[in-house]
C-alpha cells in the first residue's frame, strides 16, 4: 500500500498486537468493539489506536466502533498475511530447531520448505517432516524453489556468510536470530531478533523496579 507519508516503524510494530487481540475477539464471537474497549485490552490509549489506524484510512464508525472481523481482515492485508511466503532456515542446532517447531509460521503465512546445516550428524534428519539439508546446497535450493524469506539461526560468526548466500540467491527478506548486524543491500528487508538484547532490557527494567 503506497502512501505519501511513510508510516512510522513505531506504528507498524503495534499492528501485530492489534491483529492478535482482534483474532482472540473473533474466537469469542465478539463482532464489534470500541477504541476504548480495545484500549483496555491492548494497553494503548484509545486516541493512539485511532491515530494508528487512521494512517491506513481508518476503519471505525462513530457510535458503532470497529467491526472486529473486517478490521482483523484489513490489518492482515496491511501486514501482508494474505499470501504464502516460502522460507528456508540455516542453522539447525537447538535454536534453529526451536524456531522450526514454532506453530506461528503457518499462522503468519510462512511455509518453511527446508532447514540447512553443515553438521553431518544433522543432515538428513527431519523437524516436523521438514528435512535438514547440506548448507552447501542452499543457494541452488532457493533458486529452484523461488524462496522469498531466509531465516538465520547460526552462531554470529557464520551469519554474514549465510546472509551473503541469501543475497546471491535473490532472497528479499531475512529473519535474523544471530547476535550480529548484517550487511546487506538496501533492498533487502532484515528483521533482527536479538535475544541477548531483549534479556539486557529485562535486566535493566528489573533492576530499576527493584533497586529503588
Amino acid at each position: 500500500m503506497e502512501r505519501e507519508n511513510k508510516v512510522s516503524m513505531a506504528v507498524i510494530r503495534r499492528l501485530p498486537k492489534y491483529y492478535r487481540y482482534l483474532g482472540e475477539l473473533l474466537d469469542k464471537d465478539i463482532t464489534r468493539i470500541s477504541s476504548h474497549e480495545l484500549s483496555n485490552i491492548t494497553g494503548f490509549t484509545a486516541s493512539q489506536i485511532r491515530q494508528d489506524l487512521n494512517n491506513f484510512g481508518g476503519f471505525g464508525q462513530q457510535g458503532y466502533g470497529y467491526n472486529v472481523e473486517e478490521l482483523h481482515k484489513q490489518l492482515g492485508k496491511i501486514l501482508g498475511l494474505e499470501k504464502i511466503y516460502k522460507a528456508v532456515l540455516v542453522g539447525a542446532g537447538n535454536l534453529g530447531q526451536a524456531v522450526a517447531n514454532y506453530k506461528g509460521f503457518e499462522d503468519a503465512g510462512f511455509k518453511l520448505l527446508a532447514l540447512f546445516d553443515k553438521n553431518p550428524k544433522l543432515i538428513g534428519l527431519k523437524i516436523r517432516d521438514i528435512e535438514i539439508l547440506d548448507v552447501d546446497n542452499v543457494e541452488e535450493f532457493i533458486s529452484k524453489n523461488e524462496v522469498e524469506i531466509g531465516i538465520i539461526t547460526t552462531p554470529k560468526e557464520h551469519a554474514q556468510s549465510v546472509a551473503d548466500k541469501f543475497v546471491k540467491s535473490n532472497i528479499k527478506g531475512i529473519w535474523n536470530f544471530a547476535p550480529t548486524d548484517l550487511k546487506v543491500p538496501e533492498d533487502i528487508v532484515v528483521e533482527n531478533v536479538h535475544l541477548n538484547e531483549s534479556l539486557f532490557i529485562l535486566s535493566y527494567m528489573y533492576k530499576e523496579k527493584n533497586e529503588k
